[in-house]
């Protein structure tokens, strides 16, 4: 990477990666696909993803081991989420085999920009497909592309995990029966609004409830919510509008099967809020965001584990997992990708 980068001040941004994959549909089929060196993306002005928004994208991460090594973390569910992503909203999915094929190629030309080992840091990885084709009636396009480029970030906690505090938003996320459980552009689009609100009311991100009754708890505009109850059980809402997430399947795994720790994956109503001790959200950039307190209009309810640091629930859930990805704790079969 021609840039010289800070690793102690990286932060999470983008810096222009040396290469890209980029593989093109046309003609029904995909083509061979490669490594490319333009970072830029020419559209014409009528291409399915501006007119109609026909786009979905994945997350996740490249970590570099003690050893010297750079592996990948379940890569395989963001490749069959992805699949599934695509054909809901009537795309040509990009192939399992043929995705983990692609991101070991991007990886290993981009693994002069993975971060040392210790410094906390990774290497974000962002595939995406859209609609290239033209289109002016509403409908699907013919041509599509699939990408995926990568870029350093530096640890999402730097100097330790301080609690943050969510608002209960009087939007809808998504509807019963819509987009929810699919990793799309659009989705998060819908989201802006009412994180910006949520954000300039001081509050680092907004917790959505069920569009139909506004009773139940879903997540937040960009990471799946858990909580722990009084007998600390690892509780975790279940709605079909939920995004399935990679890092709570893998958390709800370690919580059972490793760490011993009772979870129910139910249904959870906005008024057991309370009676919760701690709280997190989940997902790639941070693994788990502690959650001190949640505003309810004029109601503050704050959790017992409170706005100084995680609960002891959540920090085990944390070390955990971020040791697995790390390669210091060993991982269950499967869960690692070693790539260079």
């Amino acid at each position: 990477m021609a840039e010289k980068l800070d690793y102690s001040n990286l932060g999470f941004a983008y810096h222009t990666p040396e290469k890209r994959y980029v593989a093109n549909f046309k003609n029904g089929a995909w083509d061979e696909g490669g490594l490319s060196g333009d970072s830029n993306v020419v559209l014409n002005e009528s291409a399915g993803v501006l007119q109609y928004c026909q786009q979905v994208f994945e997350g996740l991460k490249a970590y570099r081991w003690k050893d010297g090594s750079i592996v990948c973390f379940r890569p395989d569910l963001n490749a069959e989420r992805m699949f599934r992503s695509a054909a809901f909203l009537e795309m040509p999915s990009f192939p399992v085999e043929r995705f983990l094929s692609a991101l070991d190629e991007v990886v290993k030309a981009n693994a002069d920009s993975v971060p040392p080992y210790g410094t906390g840091g990774s290497l974000y990885i962002r595939p995406y497909l859209f609609a290239s084709g033209i289109v002016i009636g509403v409908q699907p396009a013919e041509e599509y592309q699939f990408r995926i480029f990568t870029t350093p970030v530096g640890p999402y906690f730097k100097g330790g995990a301080t609690p943050i505090a969510l608002m209960v938003s009087d939007f809808d996320r998504a509807a019963p029966h819509g987009t929810g459980a699919i990793k799309a552009g659009l989705n998060y689009a819908m989201s802006l609004h009412s994180h910006e609100i949520a954000k300039n009311k001081g509050f680092a991100e907004n917790v959505y409830l069920d569009a139909a009754k506004r009773e139940f708890v879903e997540e937040t505009g960009g990471a799946n919510i858990l909580f722990v109850d009084r007998e600390d059980r690892l509780i975790v809402p279940k709605s079909d509008s939920i995004l399935p997430s990679i890092t709570r399947r893998s958390l709800l795994y370690v919580a059972e099967e490793i760490l011993h720790i009772p979870v129910e994956e139910r249904p959870v109503r906005f008024s057991e809020i309370p009676d919760f001790k701690e709280c997190g959200l989940c997902g790639t950039a941070a693994v788990i965001s502690p959650v001190g307190k949640i505003q309810d209009h004029d109601r503050e309810i704050l959790f017992p584990s409170g706005m100084e640091k995680p609960g002891k629930i959540m920090a085990k859930l944390y070390e955990t997992l971020s040791g697995m990805q790390n390669g210091e704790i060993p991982a269950p079969e499967g869960w690692i990708r070693k790539i260079l």
